[in-house]
């Protein structure tokens, strides 16, 4: 990849000549437009625009898969012809500007007329253009030296009720599950700032709980507080928590946008908690959308240190590759020498019984592991279900099954009695 350009590859449906609707691409998404117009000139053309660099034709789908207006106009059928097409862009059309790289990358592509469908797999960079964007400002080794956790994944959960909770209530809740053993607790996605527990009641409630459990273990427990909210608001909330002594806020990234992500990020020395809500509106349909290596890339240049990844044979609708995938694209660098893995966060449906499969699938426990479920419905309590997952995770490192294991652990051999009957 040449140091003064980025490329993105995308999936793309379409009836006509794959490589004509690249070329198409590449003009929209940069100098020109369907046709050659006044003022672009070969001198521009040569510094700005876009470059089709590879058109790999793949097997044909037997019809189309989104409805298309401008086609059915035409009157043009099939076959639907697939392709992985990879396209190039001159850094200096974008600049360290994320939301017109976002825009660049995607934006409208997904409305053009020659194709029945469009994904965006994935964005790279060189190396120094990377490095103009913004970086996790703790990622996983700064995200290991605010816990205290060394070694091994780190065990977290959720604050359920996730909603309904007053103030006190929470901070209750919370000195519960820091008893309890855990590294991480964070707030649900559909938590910030309610009536019934606001976070200039809910912040000071959990910390004072935090500082105890810190006063007598030596141990800080990391709380993700959902600050989601317009950009004044998010940074005021992130002072209180800095205030109260917190290391780590959580935010609803879709929903407030790269800009708003960068200003805290800046702002704040706090762990930022990507949540990435909604996501399955962008990438459910497999020829439609963004998929998770291009989506954390961008979101990774914001300067999040940990991104929800979702959890193997877990709750939600996508398949394991794409989860293992995804934590894969986060652990990795963006650019040629840049250190700047982010903390990937297992998540839905996560207990004791599914360590094995994660240990499996991405070989390293550099990784939040949550549950809740799986920890607060342990028949024996949240301590134990903290215990069992804990288990768990030292028998996959000793190479040991769950079952043999559970001979001499107690707690691990409840959960996969009541959370693995009939699984």
């Amino acid at each position: 990849m040449r140091s003064d350009r980025f490329e993105a590859t995308y999936l793309i449906e379409t009836p006509l000549d794959p490589a004509k609707v690249a070329e198409v691409m590449a003009g929209e998404q940069s100098c020109g437009t369907f046709t050659r117009v006044h003022g672009e000139t070969d001198d521009l053309r040569a510094r700005a625009r876009a470059v089709v660099e590879r058109v790999e034709e793949l097997e044909p789908a037997a019809s189309p898969s989104l409805p298309n207006s401008w086609l059915e106009r035409q009157k043009r059928p099939g076959p639907w012809r697939r392709a992985r097409v990879t396209i190039s862009f001159p850094t200096g059309n974008v600049g360290a500007n994320l939301p017109t790289l976002a825009a660049t990358v995607a934006g409208n592509l997904f409305d053009l007329g020659e194709v029945t469908g469009l994904r965006l797999d994935s964005v790279r960079l060189p190396a120094a253009y990377r490095k103009q964007f913004d970086a996790p400002r703790h990622g996983v080794a700064g995200t290991r030296r605010l816990t205290g956790v060394e070694h091994g994944a780190l065990v977290g959960s959720i604050i359920k009720p996730n909603l309904g909770l007053s103030a006190e209530e929470t901070g209750e809740l919370v000195g519960t599950l820091c008893a309890a053993g855990l590294d991480f607790i964070k707030d649900d996605e559909i938590c910030a700032d309610p009536v019934h527990a606001p976070l200039a009641e809910r912040v000071p409630a959990v910390m004072d709980r935090v500082r105890r459990h810190q006063d007598r273990t030596g141990k800080h427990v990391m709380v993700a507080f959902n600050i989601s909210d317009e950009t004044d608001a998010m940074r005021r909330h992130a002072d209180l928590v800095e205030r109260e002594g917190g290391s780590c806020v959580m935010v609803s990234l879709n929903w407030c946008g790269f800009s708003a992500v960068q200003t805290l990020r800046r702002h704040s020395g706090l762990a930022l908690h990507g949540h990435r809500n909604g996501f399955g509106a962008l990438s459910r349909h497999p020829s439609l959308g963004i998929g998770f290596d291009a989506y954390q890339t961008l979101w990774r240049l914001a300067g999040v240190d940990h991104m929800h990844v979702h959890g193997l044979q877990g709750k939600f609708a996508q398949p394991d590759a794409e989860v293992i995938d995804g934590a894969t694209s986060c652990l990795a660098p963006l650019a040629e020498g840049c250190d700047d893995a982010v903390m990937p966060a297992f998540s839905s449906g996560q207990w004791a019984g599914t360590v094995p499969v994660t240990w499996d699938a991405v070989g390293t426990d550099d990784l939040l592991f949550m549950s809740g479920g799986g920890i607060m419905a342990h028949p024996d309590g949240p301590a134990a279900g903290v215990t069992s997952i804990r288990q768990a995770w030292a028998a996959v490192r000793e190479g040991v099954a769950l079952p043999d294991a559970a001979a001499t652990r107690p707690e691990l051999k409840r959960a996969l009695e009541f959370f693995g009957a009939g699984k």
